[in-house]
């Protein structure tokens, strides 16, 4: 280790050289987090102040907008100020807590996916047992849940990561500090450890898929026998905007994980991370609001009080 270099801090590269692609790139990362933004605040705000949403699924679906306010915001401005000042340079505790926030908001989102499958599993195939069974503590016990598992989830692989200090480089090809970059840079020893800790992680999100399969292969079965067509519609349109969220959530995964890890920058390789980190918490809220009804009337009747003159 005498003659390391030991890195502390990392330098983030951009897709150009040239300022003025720079400025472009901070401008639309500030169009797509204002964007989210607005449409995540709107979500949680509506929910909370609107008396006829205070039910479970609802108060899945404000948590799951304030994970996605949350994970978006994680990267998105310190890569909009880095790219319109040229600045470039990341400290290694910043990389890391950027990492831990990363992973532990990414994982608690998949987690209230879970819980949201459960209650809707609940709400369709057992319709009669809802109220007993969705109590305010359960769901209170669901969302303590989800988050402390993405806690663990996120310190385990945070800690693995950066257990060793970083003598290969540090330079991360990417706008933010990318989990596959960063092993990328990492020791053998470091990649090796990471490996058997997704290895065994697998198996925790395994059950959690296996949950969420048999919820909705339940819901699918309960719903087509079903004589009512209003009865039928009604039950798959609660669940649509779910469904529609974990397929937009299953995507952005493999993206991320099934990626090839570029050696220099480029604009597929900006196209991917952006895919994964910005497309769902800024499309999660669009869907929600327009595949559900309750959503939409009252974001009319918040507008519509909002803008009642005297």
């Amino acid at each position: 280790m005498g003659n390391c270099t030991i890195f502390t801090e990392f330098i983030l590269m951009d897709i150009s050289s040239s300022r003025e692609l720079q400025v472009l790139q901070g401008l639309m990362f500030l169009v797509i987090y204002l964007g989210a933004l607005t449409g995540n605040l709107l979500t949680i705000t509506v929910i909370v102040t609107d008396p006829r949403l205070h039910f479970p699924m609802y108060f899945f679906i404000g948590n799951l907008s304030l994970v996605d306010f949350c994970y978006i915001s994680v990267t998105l401005p310190n890569s909009i100020v880095n790219s319109l000042t040229g600045s470039k340079f990341i400290s290694l505790n910043k990389c890391a807590a950027q990492i831990f926030l990363f992973l532990f908001f990414g994982s608690t989102d998949f987690f209230f996916l879970v819980a949201m499958s459960y209650d809707r599993y609940v709400a369709i195939c057992h319709p009669l047992h809802y109220g007993v069974t969705m109590t305010p503590r359960l769901c209170i016990r669901l969302a303590g849940g989800s988050y402390v598992s993405g806690l663990v989830y996120s310190a385990i692989h945070t800690g693995t990561m950066f257990r060793l200090p970083f003598t290969k480089s540090n330079v991360i090809h990417q706008y933010f500090c990318d989990v596959p970059q960063v092993i990328s840079i990492s020791t053998q020893t470091v990649q090796f450890s990471e490996f058997v800790v997704l290895a065994v992680t697998f198996c925790l999100v395994l059950i959690s898929f296996a949950i969420l399969f048999t919820s909705y292969v339940n819901i699918f079965l309960t719903v087509l026998q079903m004589r009512s067509v209003e009865a039928r519609h009604k039950a798959l349109s609660t669940c649509s905007p779910q469904i529609a969220t974990i397929i937009l959530y299953i995507i952005s995964v493999l993206v991320a994980c099934l990626g090839p890890i570029s050696n220099e920058s480029a604009i597929h390789t900006l196209l991917t991370s952006t895919f994964y980190s910005m497309v769902p918490p800024f499309i999660n809220p669009i869907i929600f609001s327009l595949r559900n009804r309750e959503i939409k009337s009252a974001l009319g009747r918040m507008f519509s009080s909002s803008f009642q003159f005297p």
